[in-house]
């Protein structure tokens, strides 16, 4: 019988710790569910009681940009919040006696509001094209836009009164309220679709509902119990505003197919007529084995976003390894329990249609990917030419890849407070970017540093590269122990654009030395959303060279310890590299070109968001094992049953297809969630996972792994002598040739 085929195989030697807790599991049903809620429940009230600490400043200084923030920090300077009211023409000249009435009237229904804690004169534009009323919060700056919203009702009632002119507020804190909104509408979006498009996919894949439905449950609660854990470890290191929405990104993808992986191998060994708890242990054998191997490797690859040195890769690295890491546990621990725990019902309520095509129990040959892979084994030079030839045309863009950091003109432009600020920025030009020169020196050199950026700001009042100063005069802040002073000094240009990094240069190169350079004691450094994306780009780009060969490395070993074969570890980073490579080539043509605004939804920056190819480098390489470990294990497992290699290949790749579509398309439903959201670096990442993903479970697994394993014949497991003197695991029984492609040269 088939169960007693795996009890004698299982008893030759020691059962694996997947095996062993799949049985413990498969037999105390009851008490692993229960040991599982009281684990989420645990993680998820654990982190809301501890809170959210979140990244700082100086938890984010690189380079002089971060310096100049240090040395700011340093002057304990009390900024209050600042809020504008800003009136315009809505069409034609602004009419200076209406304007001036309606700033009389915000300011009168200002003062009453509670908040405010003063408002001062207003100020007319150069150009005579708008009136600016500032208005200055009370209380803490940095939760000023929790109190933004009684001014900007006040704001609203002006302009009812005034419907000849646009009155509308703006500043920072106003800008925050509409960005957490924007992102916390985000958020709700990508969670209220990721359920019903990833349970949609399943149900496909599964043809019953209580199938489908496990993976999704198991991946949720994963997401919820990650959420928690990340609370906790954000007192170790700090979170970023993009931690949340990652978490529930990889935490659904990674959750859902390792689910997938393993019932599906489940309900395929019941219906071979194995028992329930039989068919569970094989699962945790094979399935459970590629689910163990593939977590690793994407928590390694995760992993090496820390040596990036960088707060918010910091912050990312732990969340996904956090959720990469619960939903492992959750397949090998609380799965097999649900999965003994149901029995057959695993396969209720059937959907008619969908059963008789997805059912194991259906009997049919597969057609369609035979048919797929009978190029690569007949043809498998050619193919291999072929399809690789494809992918480095499709990378070929990325060698044009241009970064940014995104600044406020890249902020969606669909809220009321980002069109303010872009009729701001238009009359008054020095509220625009700006940059930030930070100086420390001795107090007794204080009215010498005055002295020196009061120069400073003139020279670059006549440079083209910078904004004239406003007829107030510079804006310089100066310490109340007078050892810190800090200058702003805007320019006309938007950030990342080449004037805008000349003006940059001048300042650090020319300008600000000669300034500077002859007062004693000083220190000085040069930020600003300008120098941030410099600074950032550079430091990326410094680290990129350890964090790639920190992943390549201990993927390589990863993948020889888990085969015993140099080759197939090779050929794992090799087809990595290529799918990686074409993503960013699509990324390039679909972001820094225009062609694609209308259909995405977003105004293209012309580049890359900075972080975005470091991170989707490491994702895609811990991701993209999910495919390679499940799709080279069963063609090790056909090698294993005496078949040869080419048989293999095709038994590996064919009964495997199902699954892998099934999971690649999952991911890449939640993926692309994401690229319908605002902010564009969510938007670049839900595209580049996406197309990544879908590259990797198409061509890369369907066509150049199969040539390439078919061509390489039996160097594909060769292997070091101390390697191969290590026993192989058994497989459960000889798989079935594929009989269409049994023969095929």
């Amino acid at each position: 019988m088939a169960g007693e085929r795996h009890d004698e195989g299982t008893a030759m030697g020691a059962r694996p710790v997947t095996v062993r807790l799949a049985r413990w599991s498969a037999e105390h049903p009851w008490r692993a569910i229960a040991l599982w809620v009281v684990f989420v429940a645990v993680c998820f009230v654990g982190g809301s009681a501890a809170g959210l600490k979140e990244a700082s400043h100086a938890d984010q200084a690189v380079g002089e940009s971060g310096r100049a923030g240090l040395i700011v920090d340093a002057g304990n300077f009390d900024d209050p919040a600042v809020e504008n009211v800003l009136i315009t023409s809505r069409g034609g000249a602004l009419d200076p006696a209406a304007a001036r009435t309606a700033a009389d009237d915000a300011a009168v229904l200002l003062r009453s509001v509670t908040g405010v804690a003063s408002v001062g004169e207003p100020v007319t534009a150069r150009d005579g094209s708008a009136l600016l009323l500032p208005i200055t919060m009370s209380g803490d700056a940095e939760t000023a836009s929790d109190r933004v919203q009684p001014l900007r009702d006040a704001t609203a009632r002006v302009q009812d009164g005034h419907p000849q002119l646009r009155v509308e507020q703006v500043g920072g804190p106003s800008i925050n309220q509409a960005l957490d909104d924007t992102l916390g509408d985000d958020f709700k979006r990508a969670e209220l679709l990721s359920l019903p498009v990833t349970l949609a996919i399943l149900i496909i894949a599964f043809g019953a509902l209580i199938a489908a439905g496990v993976p999704v449950l198991l991946a949720l609660s994963s997401v919820a119990a990650a959420m928690g854990l990340s609370t906790l470890a954000s007192h170790l290191v700090p979170a970023t505003d993009t931690t949340a929405s990652v978490i529930l990104l990889i935490g659904m993808a990674v959750g859902v197919d390792y689910s997938l992986f393993y019932v599906r191998r489940e309900r395929e060994e019941r219906a071979k007529g194995r028992s329930g708890l039989d068919a569970v242990e094989i699962a945790a054998e094979t399935s459970g084995h590629a689910v163990v191997v593939s977590g690793f490797a994407v928590m390694i690859s995760m992993g090496g976003l820390l040596l990036a040195d960088d707060a918010v890769f910091s912050s990312l690295a732990v969340g996904s390894i956090l959720v990469v890491a619960v939903a492992v546990i959750g397949s090998l621990t609380v799965l097999p329990a649900l999965l003994a725990k149901l029995g057959r019902w695993v396969d209720r309520p059937r959907v008619p249609l969908l059963w008789r095509l997805t059912s194991p129990q259906a009997g049919r040959r597969p057609r369609f990917w035979p048919a797929v892979l009978k190029p690569a084994l007949r043809a498998p030079v050619a193919t291999l030419v072929i399809s690789v030839g494809l992918l480095l045309a499709l990378a070929a863009p990325a060698l044009g890849m241009k970064m940014k950091f995104p600044g406020m003109e890249d902020l969606p432009r669909g809220t009321p407070a980002m069109q303010a600020y872009d009729r701001l920025t238009v009359a008054f030009p020095s509220n625009g970017t700006s940059h930030t020169v930070a100086v420390r020196a001795p107090a007794a050199e204080a009215d010498r540093v005055g002295a020196a950026l009061t120069a400073l700001a003139d020279r670059a009042s006549a440079d083209p590269l910078f904004a004239p100063t406003e007829a107030t005069g510079p804006k310089i802040e100066v310490s109340a122990d007078r050892r810190v002073s800090v200058l702003e000094v805007a320019t006309p240009h938007t950030s990342r654009t080449a004037e805008s990094v000349r003006s940059l240069e001048r300042l650090r190169d020319d300008l600000v030395p000669a300034a500077l350079g002859g007062v004693a004691g000083v220190e000085y450094a040069v930020g600003g959303d300008i120098a941030d994306s410099e600074d950032y780009s550079r430091h990326l780009r410094d680290k990129l060279p350890i964090v790639v060969g920190f992943v390549l490395v201990l993927t390589f070993l990863v993948m020889v310890l888990t085969f015993r074969s140099v080759v197939i570890a090779l050929s794992s980073i090799v087809l990595n590299l290529l799918s990686a490579g074409a993503a960013y080539g699509l990324l390039v043509l679909v972001f820094q070109g225009t062609w694609a605004e209308g259909l995405l939804g977003f105004t293209s920056m012309g580049a890359i968001v900075t972080w975005l190819p470091l991170f989707l480098f490491v994702v895609l390489f811990g991701l993209s094992m999910d495919y390679h470990v499940f799709v080279v294990s069963r063609i090790r497992e056909g090698v294993q049953a005496g078949m040869s290699n080419r048989d293999a290949v095709a038994y590996g790749i064919t009964s495997s297809a199902g699954v892998v579509t099934s999971a690649a398309v999952v991911m890449v439903g939640v993926f692309s969630i994401f690229a319908t959201l605002s902010m564009i670096d969510m938007k670049q990442l839900g595209v580049g996972l996406a197309v990544a993903i879908l590259l990797d479970a198409t061509i890369i697994r369907a066509v150049v792994l199969p040539a390439l394993m078919t061509m390489l014949g039996d160097a594909n497991w060769w292997a070091p002598r101390f390697l191969r003197a290590r026993p192989a695991p058994a497989a459960t029984e000889p798989p079935a040739p594929t009989p269409e492609l049994v023969g095929s040269r």
